[in-house]
């Protein structure tokens, strides 16, 4: 594939990267052949199950060894491997304009997203991306030619923060317009209440998705060291606030902590693929755990 050079696409990196295979965590529908575990048997080389023969069943799939043991004819399943949707949702609302040490979660947005649509369409998978902000701002359907890829990074260098966040509706939107099973890639600073995100999740699970999503806070949103009386702007049009950080430092904190907490907690319990990524840390190792995860998830395959 021979791509333009991108701001976010760094080559070293994803050379090194593409080293370690995407996988998805559970059987995907796609319409080649390919390296995922489908829900359909097939006749890949890995073998899956025994089945008791039935009339119209292929002849040269009969076990004549087990035939010989049992005096039952029995057919050989095997795992049918098929390619992955991978459909990357950006959080494009205005408070992903921030970034207090000189990237702003949209620049590290577009380089995570970025470099898991190369290494999908690398190894054979469907991309497609979906810009959102106060709804689906922008979509481009999962496909697999290299073409299509120029496209999707066209839209990544394009897309501006603005406006407030509707994730949790355009996430409902996403469950029901991705017809098939897909790897659902979320790339947002989860401004929303961790409630309404379970039930978008759980939408989300329902449908047969694989759901992954990097979380991204700013260095200053987690440790909330400012020094002296500063002006707190809502990036996504709510007021702002003329705060002393001494005076209600604790009590930030303290609601950070809790909205972390009650966040991880959903997110075991909707089985999501989680992330959480400091600004600070180097997306590469970010995107590595992210990949070794889920090869690890299939025991080496």
């Amino acid at each position: 594939m021979h791509q333009p050079l991108r701001s976010f696409l760094d080559p070293e990196v994803l050379s090194r990267l593409a080293g370690i295979p995407l996988f998805a965590r559970q059987p995907m529908q796609g319409t080649v052949s390919g390296r995922h575990q489908s829900p359909h048997r097939g006749s890949s080389v890995e073998f899956a199950e025994y089945r008791e023969y039935v009339a119209g069943d292929d002849l040269r799939r009969l076990d004549w060894r087990a035939y010989g043991r049992s005096d039952r004819y029995y057919i050989k399943e095997f795992e049918a491997d098929t390619n992955l949707r991978c459909c990357l949702a950006l959080d494009t609302s205005g408070s992903m304009e921030f970034g207090s040490r000189g990237l702003t979660k949209i620049e590290y947005a577009r380089r995570i997203a970025g470099t898991i649509a190369h290494l999908a369409l690398l190894q054979g998978d469907a991309v497609g991306l979906t810009c959102i902000a106060g709804g689906v701002v922008r979509n481009i359907p999962p496909r697999r030619n290299p073409a299509h890829l120029s496209a999707v990074f066209d839209l990544l260098e394009a897309a501006r923060p603005k406006g407030e966040t509707q994730l949790p509706a355009a996430l409902d939107e996403l469950a029901e317009t991705v017809r098939q099973r897909a790897l659902i890639v979320i790339v947002s600073d989860l401004f929303v209440e961790p409630e309404a995100l379970r039930r978008s999740f759980e939408h989300l699970r329902f449908r047969k998705h694989d759901v992954a999503v990097f979380h991204l806070l700013d260095p200053l949103e987690l440790d909330f060291d400012f020094r002296r009386p500063m002006r707190f702007v809502d990036l996504e049009g709510g007021p702002s606030i003329f705060a002393e950080p001494n005076v209600i430092a604790a009590r930030y904190l303290a609601a950070v902590r809790d909205y972390l907490d009650r966040l991880k907690q959903i997110v075991l319990e909707s089985a999501v693929d989680y992330h959480r990524v400091n600004l600070s840390d180097d997306y590469e190792h970010v995107l590595a755990r992210f990949l070794t995860g889920r090869t690890r998830r299939r025991g080496g395959r």
